[in-house]
């Protein structure tokens, strides 16, 4: 079964929502695909306190609905779903949802976010609000004067860590090898920050705390002959360990890099095709942040709307 629309969205978050917003206002009927995760990461967020416009913050639920509702009122189609492949090689470009029905679009916004790498543990998913978190910038300031530990060896690892130590009063760096990944100049920061502590080859056991993180069980050098078994008094538990963007159904037809972002026209939501924009974290490996996502999903709007305009769809 096969459907035709002028403006598909796919995926829901910020970038998405915004998007709609924008697009139902352009009078571009806009049909938006939440994907796996209604709302996108920040429905995994309990307090959100850097979003402009909520002076006492709001949950990350609640931001999400609110923006939901928002496009809504304006006429946009939003469904439960998720794209599942895609043929990009003619116009109208083809989308299956679910692996059933097919959406021709002439014009496509790609909002499907990025996925935070975890280390697996069971306690990350019980602490999951309550002390664990993927983002420093999203989460570091409910650590004030705190212990906090960050997971990691590379740039982002040390970034986030020289972050926090503005902030907490003490952070540990959990690398599980022998030396660090990042940049000569991003270790320097890190190791010469007297509240940055390194704890080379060590890995995290697992987490405790009475309904919130209070501590880290590490294992030292595991598997050798001097292995040991150590526990740390924390607060905060961060991972560093990098995002995986949510872009394989798209990558035999849109440009991305190395690590899978989306690669866009710098200064624009455009992608390598004509009529497909990227907005949010699955374009963006630097920022990561909600309201960077909002502003480029508003672009990805304006610009599917010229370009339906100049190309008289």
């Amino acid at each position: 079964m096969n459907e035709k629309v002028r403006c598909l969205i796919i995926g829901s978050g910020p970038a998405g929502y915004t998007a709609a917003i924008y697009a139902s206002r352009a009078n571009l009927s806009p049909v938006l695909y939440e994907g796996m995760e209604p709302g996108g990461q920040l429905t995994t967020t309990t307090e959100v306190e850097n979003f402009p416009g909520y002076p006492t913050g709001i949950t990350g639920p609640e931001l999400m609905e609110d923006l939901r509702k928002q496009a809504e009122r304006f006429g946009a189609d939003i469904r439960f779903g998720a794209a599942t492949s895609t043929d990009l090689s003619s116009i109208p470009y083809k989308v299956v949802i679910d692996g059933e029905k097919t959406i021709e679009a002439d014009t496509i916004i790609i909002s499907t976010g990025a996925t935070a790498k975890y280390l697996g543990l069971a306690d990350e998913k019980k602490y999951a609000g309550s002390g664990v978190s993927a983002c420093a910038t999203c989460d570091g300031f409910f650590y004030r004067k705190k212990v906090v530990a960050v997971v990691g060896g590379g740039d982002t690892a040390c970034e986030e860590a020289v972050y926090l130590a503005n902030l907490a009063s003490k952070v540990f760096v959990i690398v599980r090898k022998k030396k660090l990944r990042a940049s000569k100049i991003m270790q320097e920061r890190m190791l010469t920050n007297p509240k940055i502590d390194v704890l080379f080859e060590h890995e995290t056991l697992g987490l405790t705390g009475d309904g919130v993180v209070q501590g880290a069980d590490l294992i030292k050098r595991k598997g050798q002959e001097d292995e040991q078994k150590i526990h740390i008094d924390i607060d905060g538990f961060f991972l560093a360990i990098g995002h995986k963007p949510n872009s394989d159904i798209f990558k035999p037809w849109i440009d991305t890099d190395e690590v899978g972002y989306i690669k866009t026209i710098p200064g624009t939501p455009r992608t390598n095709l004509k009529g497909i924009f990227a907005a949010g974290d699955v374009a963006d490996p630097h920022y990561r942040q909600a309201i960077t996502a909002a502003g480029t999903g508003c672009q990805a709007a304006i610009e599917a709307e010229r370009y339906l305009s100049e190309n008289n769809f």
